[in-house]
């Protein structure tokens, strides 16, 4: 008994040594105290905020003339043209001219020694080859007026930053900083106001290309039926190229190539996308949008997704090997195309809290003048709220990124980008029409078409959606 007595006091005595050494490691390692830097506990997972828009002076045509006259007046005496060094020649050709206030070669310097770039004497308007202006408009702070400096190059944008150090928004950022915060770790936080500016205009891309070839098949061995059969096995059944190659010989006795039903997908999607994307879905106000993943040729790629969270459909989808800001614009422009009317302030846009969504808000309001406020629900619990609130939206959401990838398994990663492309085309159009949803208990698709009700099996679907395809792109080539 004894013995036991003692074996037990020193198993206590070990769990209050490892106690003891877990306090210590929690006080010296973990911070109790809580971040007061925009209410959040980390630097690192701070939530991404998008500044307002800066003040934009445009590039606005001037008379040299004139502004020779005001210099004689304000200082008593005019510019002189640029006098040329003794023993050089001046490099400015005859015909070179301010793009600004137009004054002649003989007040240009040659501002990079003979590398084409110019300047003017009379207004300082830097210039390359008398046709590109350097600076055509100029950016400036919102709070400060202060002009913006250019501090970092990315892919599609470049960023610029206010850096006076008088500015408002940067002295009422300091004054949020932890105190005895050493300045060494103020890069942690953002504290001066930032602007993007895109250098790829995502606002004239085509959102559809059409092939020319895509308006008629030739079947030299098969027909439409067969076509129609190798969607309904690839699509809706959810097998793989050689899995439906194998259904059709065991089941129909029809011999056929992998390479063929990867053919007829390919061409079917094409065909079938103009559809979709015109088709008058009457959306409502509320939206739903989230990004998933994939695999193509091995490497993560992104399924970008837009469902109206009434009627659930998707509006929106794009295919992209990377997250940047530029296929989340392209997803909103097609899922904004479907409003006959944008309902701007009345918008419901839901959202994760990924920064590419008030990104790209912010260069709908540059481009088209449109409100578009984003909800971002953020973690997987309602910790405030908003998320509270909108938790309902990012799980339905959240439920198509499944059935998605329900049908993305089974080809263990795409091939190609546009392999990607044409599935999620395929699997788009499926869903929209063709697939009986939860929402009538199972038993009708998400939007009817009369058409396609009276077909009598799901091959025969697939060969009318084709049909309506052919007949939008005869349409859209006609218009």
């Amino acid at each position: 008994m004894d013995n036991i007595i003692l074996y037990l006091l020193k198993i206590i005595q070990e769990q209050y040594q490892q106690i003891c050494w877990l306090i210590l490691f929690i006080c010296r390692y973990i911070p109790l105290k809580q971040w007061a830097h925009d209410e959040l506990h980390s630097p690192k997972y701070q939530k991404f905020l998008t500044d307002k828009l800066p003040v934009i002076k445009p590039f606005i045509k001037q008379d040299w003339q004139l502004w020779n006259g005001y210099y004689l007046l304000r200082y008593g005496k005019a510019v002189k043209p640029v006098k040329p060094q003794k023993g050089k020649p001046r490099n400015v050709p005859t015909d070179t001219a301010c793009p600004l206030c137009g004054a002649p070669h003989d007040y240009i310097y040659d501002n990079s020694g003979g590398r084409g770039q110019f300047k003017c004497k009379i207004c300082g308007q830097t210039f390359v080859n008398g046709e590109k202006v350097t600076s055509p408009f100029k950016l400036q702070c919102p709070y400060c007026g202060h002009a913006l400096k250019p501090v970092k190059d990315r892919k599609h944008f470049r960023i610029h930053k206010c850096v006076n150090d008088s500015c408002p928004y940067y002295r009422r950022n300091l004054t949020k900083l932890p105190k005895g915060l050493p300045q060494s770790e103020y890069w942690k936080y953002k504290l001066r106001y930032l602007y993007r500016e895109f250098s790829v205009n995502f606002f004239d891309m085509e959102l559809n290309q059409l092939p020319k070839w895509a308006t008629s098949f030739r079947y030299k061995k098969n027909n439409a039926y067969i076509m129609g059969l190798c969607l309904t096995y690839r699509v809706n059944l959810k097998l793989s190229l050689r899995q439906t190659v194998q259904a059709l010989k065991e089941i129909h006795g029809i011999d056929i190539s992998h390479t063929m039903v990867n053919n007829y997908a390919k061409t079917a999607a094409v065909i079938i996308r103009p559809f979709v994307d015109s088709y008058d879905y009457n959306p409502s106000n509320e939206l739903a949008a989230d990004e998933t993943y994939i695999k193509i040729k091995g490497i993560k790629a992104y399924v970008w997704l837009i469902m109206d969270k009434v009627t659930r459909s998707i509006l929106g989808y794009q295919v992209s090997t990377s997250r940047d800001v530029g296929p989340c614009i392209l997803t909103m422009r097609m899922a904004f195309d479907k409003f006959k009317e944008f309902p701007d302030r009345t918008l419901k846009f839901i959202a994760d809290g990924y920064s590419a969504y008030p990104l790209a808000a912010q260069q709908f309001k540059i481009e088209k003048g449109w409100d578009v406020f984003i909800t971002q629900v953020i973690g997987l619990t309602n910790d405030d709220e908003v998320s509270k609130k909108f938790r309902p939206f990012k799980q339905v959401i959240e439920r198509l990124n499944r059935t998605f990838r329900e049908s993305y398994r089974v080809t263990c990663g795409y091939g190609t980008d546009g392999g990607a492309i044409h599935s999620v085309s395929l699997w788009v159009a499926y869903y929209n029409f063709l697939r009986p949803h939860e929402k009538s208990g199972g038993r009708e698709p998400l939007n009817k078409v009369e058409l396609l009700e009276g077909a009598g099996n799901m091959p025969g679907k697939w060969q009318l959606l084709i049909y309506l395809g052919q007949q939008e792109l005869l349409k859209q080539q006609q218009g």
